[in-house]
């Protein structure tokens, strides 16, 4: 099975990095799993958001704290959910000097294969469509699109007015040899919400030999998709 955002960018996928096309060709046809550890050297939040994020923080959404200079690790590992799908977990984990916050996502291909859909926190009552595209100077551009509520019976669509707006930029510095990620959330009503930018260098494993870690998963899967 091809990776999932070599399946959705398609040829596109070519003109990223080479070390970016390694990073998101985490995969199980791969066999491979990534972690990633560096230094966030700014992490903030929007004016009036604290209440919003420390809702969504409860259940690993959101980042409700801010600071400089915070360690950080992204886990990429990849495995079937309960129903079956590829799944490769972006779980952000952020030490702040007041206390640890995760930032939970798995990520499956979109039924129309044109899209990454993205289930975010331990229970995934949001998920987000997410396109990619590679910029012209190799690195990744991801924007957020319809963003969708789902719990039991419940599901919609969040009406623009609501929907906060993420963009991520994730590029290869070839003289440090590291990542560098920049990730913007932005409101038409909040302005911006939070965001965060640094750097971090990237471990490759054999994904069967290093398994899934205990916590890894989500606490609940959502069959729903598109």
């Amino acid at each position: 099975m091809t990776a999932i955002f070599r399946t959705v960018m398609g040829a596109d996928f070519d003109r990223l990095h080479p070390e970016l096309q390694r990073r998101f060709s985490v995969g199980l046809d791969s066999n491979t799993a990534c972690t990633g550890t560096g230094v966030m050297h700014r992490v903030w939040r929007g004016r009036f958001t604290k209440p919003f994020l420390a809702l969504g923080a409860t259940r690993n959404i959101l980042l409700s704290r801010s600071g400089t200079e915070i360690p950080f690790t992204i886990e990429n590992v990849p495995y079937r959910d309960t129903f079956g799908r590829e799944t490769v977990s972006f779980v952000r984990t952020f030490l702040f000097p007041s206390g640890v916050q995760r930032f939970d996502a798995q990520m499956v291909l979109d039924p129309r294969g044109d899209r990454v859909l993205d289930y975010l926190g331990t229970h995934q009552h949001l998920a987000s469509e997410l396109h990619p595209v590679a910029e012209p100077d190799g690195s990744l551009l991801i924007r957020s699109g319809d963003l969708h509520f789902r719990e039991g019976p419940v599901d919609f669509r969040m009406p623009d007015a609501l929907h906060a707006r993420a963009e991520v930029r994730e590029s290869f510095d070839d003289a440090t040899g590291r990542f560098r990620i920049r990730v913007t959330v932005t409101s038409p009503v909040l302005g911006p919400v939070f965001g965060y930018e640094g750097s971090f260098t990237a471990r490759y494993f054999d994904a069967d030999t290093h398994g899934v870690r205990a916590g890894l998963r989500p606490v609940r899967e959502e069959a729903r998709q598109g």
